[in-house]
């Protein structure tokens, strides 16, 4: 696991504040009142600084900098935007715009007594993140230190503080998880390698199983199999169980697209940017970061993780253009295109999710469709279901934890487009609406009456640039939303 920071709460001591080296970050809510304590002379350079434009322009959760700053031995001040009504989503805001800035340097958060310095911590950690597991450390370098400075934050309630940074700390180490599982190169995280990682959380309590190639041959998931048939790593199917709620009720099941790399099978993508496919196992990815965060944070409800882990590559016993392959369900799938594969892993996995658990609703992820980057760019994740209420409540989920999501329709006359002349249905329908005909397809494993709603992450798991809560890479995206969501609709409350 990558944690780039360690975090720690101590009471509101300002002595010795003056010969503190590293950096220091002061929450300052909107009457600019300054903690009590701070030296005369930084005290009046950062009274300066709130009564210039560039502080009076800064929105909530924006930083202003001064450098080694007059009074302090530190290099560096911040004084962080937060007004003390400050939601959620500000407050994580104003913490990555710390974490943005941290270094290696030792870093002092004068929080006061601001109510919403463990959202301040968490947004921190998010931004601190810092994938470098393959950069060779410096001579002399202890490799077990953090990767940035130790963070502390002095509050008046530190006890309080460290309570309240509990639950985020739990969803903070699932992102983590997500982001490390994204960022892995694929000849390190094989789908051996992915499974054994998911077998390691029956520490935390998870029930964890790994179906391997027998197995999934006779329960017939043929559409699964058909795409790792080029490559050298055996494909699986990985479930992992979360019982915390009570033993009748039924789960929600949460199933992800494991792709460890898409060269687009015989189909085979261009050359410029296929190293990003690495990333194509973004779903199962954020599947294993909830699952991680539910058992961290013992949640109160009962949810399964099944995440279908292959390769996509060209070989002599690959799937070719033109195959008919014959789905767990039952249904045969004409393969169009070997690069719409992505599909024919989820059709079967989804199918087994609802035949085995009976799940009260069904929730997939997938980084499935280009198509989706075309429609909604890197903002927001592709959502699409059969279910209003469902629909709204992942959306308001995704908008409570500040991450995008946009619905998009479904409709029968997109059926069409995958009609095939010679199976039940193709795997693709071509450019026009390819990310609706993708859930069209998806819609055609999914039992009748079962509430089910399937997120495109393509545009989202890796975009090109940083975003508030993540350095360029990966970005976890979905994790917060997905634990919202069961905090919020599935839980059992009391």
């Amino acid at each position: 696991m990558t944690h780039p920071v360690e975090i720690s709460f101590a009471a509101m001591d300002m002595t010795g504040l003056a010969g503190r080296t590293g950096r220091i970050a002061v929450l300052v809510a909107r009457n600019g009142r300054l903690p009590v304590g701070l030296p005369r002379p930084t005290r009046e350079a950062a009274l300066r600084a709130l009564d210039s434009r560039a502080w009076k322009d800064a929105k909530p959760g924006k930083a202003l900098e001064l450098a080694f700053p007059a009074g302090l031995q530190a290099e560096a001040l911040q004084l962080v935007n937060l007004p003390r009504d400050a939601d959620v989503a500000t407050a994580r805001k104003a913490g990555a715009s710390i974490g943005a800035a941290l270094d290696k340097s030792d870093l002092l958060v004068i929080a006061d007594n601001h109510p919403r310095a463990s959202d301040v911590a968490q947004g921190l950690a998010l931004r601190a993140y810092d994938f470098s597991a393959y950069k060779s450390r410096k001579p002399g370098e202890d490799e077990n230190a953090p990767k940035r400075g130790r963070v502390g934050f002095m509050h008046k309630d530190p006890e309080g503080l460290g309570r309240a940074a509990t639950d985020g700390a739990a969803v903070t180490e699932g992102v983590f998880f997500t982001r490390d599982l994204v960022n892995e190169p694929a000849n390190v995280l094989t789908t051996g390698d992915f499974a054994d990682r998911l077998l390691a959380m029956r520490e935390l309590g998870l029930e964890v199983e790994v179906l391997d190639e027998d197995e999934l041959a006779k329960l017939g998931m043929r559409a699964l199999l058909g795409v790792g048939r080029g490559s050298e790593s055996p494909s699986k199917v990985v479930v992992m169980r979360w019982n915390g709620g009570p033993k009748d009720q039924a789960p929600l099941a949460l199933v992800g697209k494991g792709v460890m790399f898409d060269s687009g099978g015989i189909s085979i993508k261009p050359a410029a940017g296929m190293e990003e496919m690495t990333m194509d196992m973004g779903g199962a990815g954020v599947v294993a970061g909830v699952l991680r965060t539910l058992a961290l944070r013992r949640a109160k409800a009962n949810v399964v993780g099944l995440v279908g882990l292959v390769e996509n590559m060209p070989d002599g016993r690959a799937q070719r253009p033109g195959d008919i392959v014959k789905s767990m369900k039952g249904d045969t799938i004409e393969v169009i295109n070997t690069d719409a594969e992505g599909r024919l892993v989820l059709a079967d996995v989804l199918w087994y999710a609802q035949d085995r658990f009976k799940p009260a609703a069904v929730i997939d992820l997938a980084t499935l469709t280009g198509a989706v980057i075309i429609a909604l760019g890197h903002e927001n994740a592709g959502l699409f279901a059969n279910d209003d209420a469902l629909a709204e409540a992942v959306l308001k989920a995704a908008q409570a934890e500040g991450e995008g999501a946009w619905r998009l329709p479904l409709g029968a006359a997109y059926d069409k487009q995958i009609d095939s002349r010679l199976a039940d249905v193709k795997n693709t329908g071509g450019r026009p609406a390819g990310s609706i005909t993708a859930a069209q397809f998806l819609q055609r494993f999914i039992a009748e009456g079962t509430p089910w709603a399937h997120l495109d992450i393509a545009g989202v798991a890796l975009p090109p640039a940083a975003t508030t809560f993540a350095p360029k890479g990966a970005t976890g995206w979905g994790v917060m939303t997905l634990d919202r969501l069961v905090r919020d609709r599935y839980e059992a409350k009391g």
